[in-house]
Formats: structure tokens, C-alpha cells, sequence
């Protein structure tokens, strides 16, 4: 019997979590699921630049599963560049550090951090905010709750 796997800490949820080819519908495309924690391993060693030491410990997870999530998450991007998959960022056992809000009023995103509470968009102070985390179904675990 397999133990659970351990949460993976994410820096903060995805802006954009779908991509295809061009000029084809999403409807006629198989679809990859590319795990937030997958993404964030790409976000780290190839956006970010860490090796593969640093963005472990900034996961808060072992170096070799750090390696396995990496390789699999190239594998994948590689899929989908090559064979004109389309992908999506969706799900994996995971925690945010902080969040991005987007205010549907002005379009201005910003992060916060979880113990902050927001309930206007400090630029235009409209409350027709949206909760990046929130999207991914984290809520109080993650991010506050906009207007409770």
C-alpha cells in the first residue's frame, strides 16, 4: 500500500490554465492535464531559474520528487508541442502561499498574502474581484474569502 502524497506548496495559482494550437477547437483535441504542482516545478527550474535543489526546498518537497515532477511535466509540454495536444492546469495535492485577485472591473491582478483581507480593487475600489485560488477550489485553506 502506497502512503499519501505529501501537499506540494505552490507560490501562487496559474493566471492562464488552458493552451492549444491555433486554429483548431478545443472540442477536436485530446487534453493533457498538467498538475498545478507540475506547473510549478516548470515555473521554478525553467521560468524562474532554480536548480533543482532550490525549488525543492521552495516546495517543500524531497530533491528526487522534485526530478520526477519536473521530467514529467517536460514530458507532457513536449506532448503538446509536438502532437498539438492541447493542455490544462488542473488539480494535484496542493497548497498556496499566496494568491493573485483580478479585478473584473478594471482588469488590474495583484497578490496577496493569505492573511490579507481584500474586499475592493486597491486601484479602482470596485468589489468585483476574482480569486485566482478561489478557481481552483481553495478557499479559506488557501485565500480569504471575498465578500462573506
Amino acid at each position: 500500500m502506497s502512503r499519501n502524497k505529501k501537499e506540494r506548496s505552490i507560490g501562487y495559482p496559474p493566471i492562464f490554465t488552458s493552451f492549444k494550437p491555433v486554429g483548431v477547437a478545443g472540442r477536436h483535441l485530446s487534453n493533457i492535464i498538467l498538475t498545478i504542482d507540475e506547473y510549478e516545478a516548470i515555473r521554478l527550474a525553467d521560468y524562474e531559474g532554480f536548480n533543482h535543489d532550490e525549488a525543492s526546498k521552495e516546495m517543500n518537497i524531497s530533491r528526487s520528487t522534485f526530478t520526477r515532477l519536473i521530467e514529467k511535466a517536460r514530458n507532457k509540454i513536449a506532448q503538446m508541442i509536438i502532437s498539438g495536444n492541447m493542455i490544462t492546469i488542473d488539480g494535484g495535492n496542493i497548497h498556496f502561499r499566496s494568491n493573485i485577485i483580478k479585478c473584473n472591473n478594471c482588469g488590474h491582478m495583484f497578490n496577496i498574502s493569505i492573511d490579507k483581507e481584500l474586499n475592493s480593487c486597491p486601484n479602482c475600489n470596485s468589489t468585483e474581484l476574482f480569486n485566482l485560488a478561489g478557481n481552483f477550489g481553495h478557499g479559506k485553506c488557501c485565500a480569504i474569502y471575498l465578500n462573506e
